[in-house]
């Protein structure tokens, strides 16, 4: 049943993330980012006051990938999302549903960061981030796990930002979820990463025992092509079947380049390890080409959205012009992946098959990996992207004491290996069995504020058109 709310405080802190090595997808390497971690006081109707956290990498030049803007410029962006969401939370103060007080914030957030050059995508970090704090602090107050809590529709779920759908099919699609006790990793590997041999993808000590790849591309089709056929040739040397998906990041120009990479698949021998194990393809090209590029004969082929899933619209706009799937990322929002798997289930009835995939490499270990574990395991998703344990060496530069009490609330989600607390993999799976004991958003403790900075303060932007 859902219960009312309003939110007394928030605050931002961070910590700064070192990568154990770079990663590269579309045009940018990252070697170091920023951690973010959020903290929310509400007070819950006939419950009392309870604390919320929730914790995010911010992802440079991921949400807004403008050439113009530097890295440091575009998490100066997501900075100021959640600074503009912060101010419209706390500027509610009549009591209403999780889900209803994200209603009311999410359009004026979109127009404000639109008025300050932040675009869609962008705008809804700062919403998402603070929604799964508020979250993990309603199921607390309500001493409820997070899948008992959304079963029961404890955040007010309906249909008010999607007229494509109705309260009945959203209720009836939130009080049938069951929780999976797995969620297989999908091990990424990125355009820099080692193909053959030591270290490379066949690599049971870097591939943790992944029956699910993840591979980039770089938007060359010759150059993909070639890349893609070493990588099946190490694939089928493992001694299981495996299954991969490919993501663009947004770099194929245009259908025409699309076009001719899927031919390749189609009918490259050399490519047929990967093409006979293929699932789909991820967000191909740039986010507004995308919005204007039917798919054609292409569709043959399943394609998801993920960069250009800024909206609400965003799954059935991607529909019409034939594409399968959509990505779930709770740096995304929790509500929208939760809208659209009612919405891929409800599109499947009569036989069609669209769907909703985990897509999330930045999660980091604790609250950031638990939070988006726990909501795949609620919508369906039976495998997710999952390499932050494998670009970042265990909880990094996280406390000592904090990893260990993680270890401690979650022994089945962590293991101590090389002096560091890690992310624990049992035969390729993450097990779901601890997130969902505790009351809470997936997390039976909290980070240790006291060893964080506040989030730095945003550098004020100057537009493109200032600097012509």
């Amino acid at each position: 049943m859902p219960l009312r709310l309003k939110v007394n405080d928030i605050a931002f802190f961070e910590r700064p993330l070192v990568f154990a090595r770079p990663f590269r997808f579309g045009a940018v390497t990252i070697t170091a980012s920023t951690q973010l971690f959020v903290r929310v006081e509400i007070e819950v109707e006939g419950k009392g006051r309870a604390t919320g956290a929730s914790a995010e990498m911010l992802a440079p030049k991921w949400f807004d990938k403008r050439p113009h803007l530097t890295e440091a410029q575009s998490l100066d962006g997501l900075r100021r999302s959640l600074a503009i969401a912060r101010e419209l939370y706390l500027a509610n103060w009549s009591f209403e549903t999780a889900f209803g007080l994200h209603a009311l914030c999410i359009g004026p957030q979109v127009a404000a960061c639109a008025a300050e050059d932040i675009p869609p995508l962008a705008a809804g970090f700062g919403p998402a981030e603070i929604d799964k704090a508020i979250l993990d602090a309603l199921l607390r107050a309500a001493g409820a796990n997070v899948f008992d809590g959304m079963t029961g529709n404890i955040a007010g779920i309906d249909a008010r930002l999607t007229p494509d759908l109705d309260d009945a099919a959203v209720a009836r699609f939130v009080a049938t979820r069951k929780r999976l006790d797995r969620v297989a990793v999908r091990h990424t590997v990125g355009m820099d990463d080692k193909v053959e041999g030591e270290g490379g993808v066949a690599d049971a000590g870097e591939n943790a025992g992944a029956r699910y790849f993840k591979l980039k591309l770089n938007g060359d089709p010759a150059h993909d092509a070639a890349r893609l056929a070493r990588i099946g040739s190490e694939l089928a040397r493992l001694p299981y079947a495996t299954k991969v998906t490919l993501d663009a990041n947004e770099q194929y120009a245009d259908l025409a380049a699309l076009g001719a990479l899927v031919d390749r698949l189609d009918h490259d021998a050399a490519l047929e390890p990967i093409a006979a194990n293929l699932l789909y393809i991820e967000q191909p090209m740039p986010r507004d080409i995308t919005k204007a590029s039917p798919l054609g004969a292409l569709g043959a082929r399943s394609f998801i959205i993920d960069e250009a899933d800024d909206s609400y619209d965003a799954f059935p706009e991607a529909r019409a012009l034939g594409y399968r799937g959509i990505s779930s990322k709770s740096c995304k929002g929790i509500y929208k992946s939760i809208i659209n798997a009612t919405r891929a289930a409800a599109w499947s009835v009569d036989g069609d098959h669209y769907f909703i995939s985990g897509e999330d490499l930045t999660c980091q270990a604790g609250l950031g990996v638990q939070q988006d574990l726990a909501l795949g395991a609620l919508i369906g998703v039976t495998h997710a992207e999952r390499n932050g344990h494998h670009y970042v060496d265990g909880f990094a530069d996280t406390p000592a004491d904090e990893a260990e009490a993680f270890l401690t609330a979650h022994p089945d989600l962590y293991r101590r290996a090389g002096g560091k607390v890690r992310l624990a993999i049992h035969d390729g799976d993450l097990l779901t069995g601890s997130i969902a004991t505790a009351p809470g958003f997936a997390s039976s403790i909290h980070p240790d504020w006291s060893t964080m900075q506040p989030l730095k303060r945003p550098t004020q932007r100057v537009s493109q058109e200032q600097t012509a």
